[in-house]
């Protein structure tokens, strides 16, 4: 990636390094910070503003290893296949694709079926995952948004590059497409989490009290979430 430096001249840190890296120059950090991007599987650098592009190889190259490391553990992009088990909504299913079949996708009993052909099996039943997560998970915000004297103004689904949930201060709650396909537990903690924001907009003693009112064992969720989260991003 090509950065302009403050003499005027354009540098490539990818280049330079021999690897794609995201290069990110920021008045407001202090220190160099290196991050991994799991939707892009590359590295990001963020720069101070006054930091030389020598000192910034030399951090990048520093932690050469950190970086292989990381990269390594992200699970390979793939798509969903024929016959395959798939988590939905805390259920197990097994993935049928019907190709004559007229129905669009359909539940019918422990399978998630799909028509079309096959180049379009991905697609459709990711589509209606997302349709069915903004359907549920309208449905479990506003229920639990009822026990706090709360009002929850839309729910969104959307395909984020590390954001599981957020909560605006207009009352909109916005999910992960991905959360779909964790363990319940999961989606119910993070369902308490978001809606809990509806009352707390922080993550103060009081916030937490709430998302335990919801969720005693939230913390399970939560562990899960920081440990596996990561996992959900092998489909795109």
């Amino acid at each position: 990636m090509k950065i302009t430096l403050l003499t005027g001249r354009t540098f490539d840190y990818a280049a330079a390094l021999g690897f794609d890296i995201k290069v990110v120059k920021s008045p407001r950090a202090s220190k160099l910070i290196l991050r991994i991007d799991n939707k892009e599987r590359i590295p990001v650098l963020t720069i101070p503003r006054y930091c030389s592009s020598k000192r910034a190889l030399e951090f990048v190259r520093s932690n050469q290893e950190w970086i292989d490391s990381c990269l390594s553990k992200i699970p390979q992009i793939r798509q969903f296949q024929n016959g395959e088990q798939l988590s939905l909504f805390g259920k197990t299913y097994t993935v049928r694709h019907m190709p004559k079949a007229r129905a669009g996708v359909f539940f019918d009993g422990d399978s998630v079926c799909v028509s079309g052909g096959r180049e379009f099996l991905h697609r459709r039943l990711r589509d209606f995952i997302k349709e069915q997560a903004q359907k549920k998970f309208r449905q479990a915000s506003q229920r639990l948004a009822a026990k706090i004297d709360c009002h929850v103004n839309d729910v969104c689904i959307k395909d984020t590059k590390s954001r599981w949930g957020s909560c605006s201060n207009r009352n909109n709650i916005n999910y992960n497409w991905r959360i779909a396909l964790a363990p319940d537990y999961v989606i119910k903690y993070l369902i308490a989490h978001e809606v809990s924001h509806l009352r707390h907009p922080d993550h103060s003693a009081d916030f937490w009290n709430c998302v335990a009112f919801f969720e005693p064992r939230y913390d399970k969720g939560r562990d899960w979430l920081k440990e596996h989260g990561k996992e959900l991003y092998i489909y795109e």
